[in-house]
């Protein structure tokens, strides 16, 4: 078993977290092993990572050149681990460690992926209800429906893992991913603590970018919303252009009014076709991420663990 942690300045929680993911792994009936990836921090997360790793051999830390983000980030960990299963975990304490014996047990069940769901949030309301609409528009475009893609408190079976690096897609959003390759999915409610210390790395700005690398990575259903928009508003057009030369007919030139509502059809119209030509754009830029076959980060060093630790 792999538990893979990416780290992006969490030196506040990071010796917590360690005393706490510990015990919980030598009480496993399994192997283990602990894989902290270090995700470009400008603190001192590295060298706590390190000193930590110098304590334990089944620990190893993976450095990256940058901060590359938390999916980069896991696809390195992945790319690291060699556990039949793994288990992903965010390093801010906020997913509780003694959850991972649950979530193998529902693994052992027979399901190829088991996801957490943080039922009760310590979170604020603003960001409870993005994360709720964030989730409902991800089951419907997955087709795999989840109350909770955001909880990085997760496990695999190996060949999803490998499944996964094998796309090596550069936008990847590995929940929403894993799920797509999994034959039996299951879900568990898991505690959800109030952050231990330091300041989360995700705002609503980047839960956007994350539900628009979504919608763009796994369906096509926004473009053809809006070829087929395109299409009613042809003929809602012709039907205006009708109804205003009947009226133009019948009744006379057009009093003033009408031509600021031709205005506001106008705007409204040209409106549609910027989100139209934004959302070409996103699916050109995503073509022209994968064509360029840039790393999707860079491992500078791994250090090793050094002492065995009682497991």
């Amino acid at each position: 078993m792999s538990v893979v942690i990416p780290i992006f300045n969490e030196s506040a929680n990071l010796e917590k977290l360690w005393q706490r993911l510990l015990p919980v792994a030598q009480g496993l009936p399994y192997e283990w092993e602990i894989i902290f990836i270090d995700d470009g921090s400008s603190d001192d997360s590295l060298a706590l990572l390190s000193e930590i790793a110098g304590r334990c051999e089944r620990v190893r830390v993976v450095e990256l050149a940058r901060n590359f983000g938390q999916h980069a980030a896991l696809l390195a960990g992945f790319r690291e681990c060699r556990g039949d299963v793994v288990v992903t975990l965010d390093g801010d304490l906020q997913n509780p460690p003694e959850e991972i014996p649950r979530l193998l047990k529902a693994v052992a069940a027979g399901n190829d992926v088991v996801g957490g769901w943080r039922a009760e949030r310590q979170d604020h309301a603003y960001r409870r209800f993005a994360s709720r609409l964030h989730n409902r528009v991800t089951s419907l475009i997955v087709g795999v429906p989840m109350h909770d893609y955001g909880c990085m408190l997760r496990a695999y079976r190996r060949h999803i893992v490998d499944t996964v690096i094998d796309c090596d897609e550069k936008a990847a959003f590995i929940p929403a991913l894993a799920n797509s390759f999994a034959k039996r999915v299951a879900e568990i409610e898991v505690d959800h603590d109030q952050r231990s210390g330091g300041e989360s790395k995700y705002n609503l700005l980047k839960l956007a970018q994350l539900s628009l690398n979504l919608v763009t990575g796994f369906s096509l259903l926004p473009i053809q919303v809006v070829s087929l928009t395109g299409i009613l508003i042809a003929v809602v057009g012709m039907l205006f252009a009708a109804l205003l030369l009947a009226h133009r007919l019948i009744y006379g030139p057009q009093q003033e009014g009408a031509m600021w509502t031709l205005f506001a059809v106008l705007f409204f119209f040209v409106g549609l076709l910027f989100l139209a030509l934004g959302l070409l754009g996103e699916y050109i830029g995503r073509i022209y991420q994968e064509v360029r076959r840039r790393p999707t980060y860079l491992v500078r060093a791994v250090h090793e663990g050094r002492f065995p630790v009682d497991s």
